[in-house]
């Protein structure tokens, strides 16, 4: 996905920036804008509804108004498959809708060759209900909402279902696989919206979500399309407890210590003045009772993101207990 943006309007907020995830559109009815985002992901319904949400998050949008359901069932399952898998699927998508204080109104569901699974999120706001997502100065630091590691985590988990190879070659300790999967299951569920309602209250200055490109790829995309000539540091990698060590042991795997392990459902990465920062990470942890990490600073620069040489690898330790 490349950056490429049209001139900001008269409001200040860029639109139809591809790479931010969301377009914003504004409406003949003057003040309101239609913010609107799609995604298709495999394999939970609740995940798929959370990442999908997620991109309006990031916008600092905090209502969605309507959601629609894409569905792709294979081809070559049997119909108690197919009724049993879609259930599940579409239950799980409905129960996070919920959750969101939103609705599924509408649809399209198609036979195809693999299952697909996604959805559509749209939400007409007035500009305050969004947040400023290209006012990044230097001086900012950089929070993070949810750890990292959950592609190593979900790839680890599934070694030891299908027995792979790599579980005697790395030795895997299999009760902390399970633990570390479980959690990514958990914090995949979770809902970005009160990471958005944080960004409006404090007047952050630049927000998106971490998917698909790593904390470092989301990072860059996002300081391209700043106003300020400013660079994103991250010197600070929290990741789910095992996961580095995992990572380590395959020389980088996933590319988890250079920032572009992928990730689904991410947390925010949020840039706010460091005076701010403290306040909002309090607020955020008591309301969803996880905490936040400052991972790294804004400094004057190219419109860019790196990761520092000597970058500080946290591990967040799991609240899941195996029984």
């Amino acid at each position: 996905m490349f950056v490429h943006c049209v001139p900001f309007n008269s409001v200040g907020m860029m639109l139809n920036c591809i790479g931010l995830d969301s377009c914003v559109i504004p409406l003949r009815h003057r003040g309101l804008f239609l913010v609107q985002t799609t995604d298709f992901f495999y394999p939970l319904g609740r995940i798929t509804c959370a990442n999908v949400l997620s991109d309006l998050y990031a916008m600092g949008v905090v209502d969605c108004d309507n959601m629609l359901i894409l569905l792709g069932i294979p081809k070559d399952i049997s119909d108690k498959e197919r009724d049993v898998v879609a259930t599940n699927f579409l239950d799980g998508f409905k129960d996070t809708a919920t959750e969101a204080c939103t609705a599924i109104r509408g649809g399209q569901t198609v036979r195809c060759p693999w299952l697909l699974l996604g959805g559509v999120a749209t939400s007409v706001c007035s500009a305050n209900e969004m947040a400023t997502v290209d006012g990044a100065r230097p001086g900012d630091v950089l929070l993070l909402t949810k750890p990292l590691g959950g592609q190593v985590a979900v790839n680890a988990y599934e070694w030891l279902k299908r027995g792979n190879s790599h579980v005697q070659e790395l030795r895997l300790n299999k009760s902390r696989v399970v633990r570390a999967y479980q959690q990514v299951v958990e914090q995949m569920c979770r809902l970005n919206r009160n990471a958005a309602r944080m960004t409006l209250k404090y007047g952050t200055h630049a927000s998106t979500d971490v998917t698909g490109f790593g904390i470092l790829g989301h990072a860059d995309n996002l300081a391209k399309v700043q106003k300020a000539e400013v660079q994103f540091i991250i010197h600070t990698l929290p990741i789910i407890d095992y996961m580095a060590e995992i990572s380590k042991t395959m020389g980088n795997g996933f590319n988890l210590f250079s920032g572009t392990s992928a990730e689904t459902s991410g947390g925010l990465l949020i840039a706010i003045e460091k005076e701010k920062a403290k306040h909002l990470s309090t607020e955020l942890e008591q309301l969803d009772g996880f905490p936040v990490w400052l991972v790294g600073d804004v400094v004057s620069g190219s419109r860019g993101a790196v990761i520092a040489e000597d970058v500080k690898i946290v591990s967040v330790a799991s609240r899941i207990h195996l029984v």
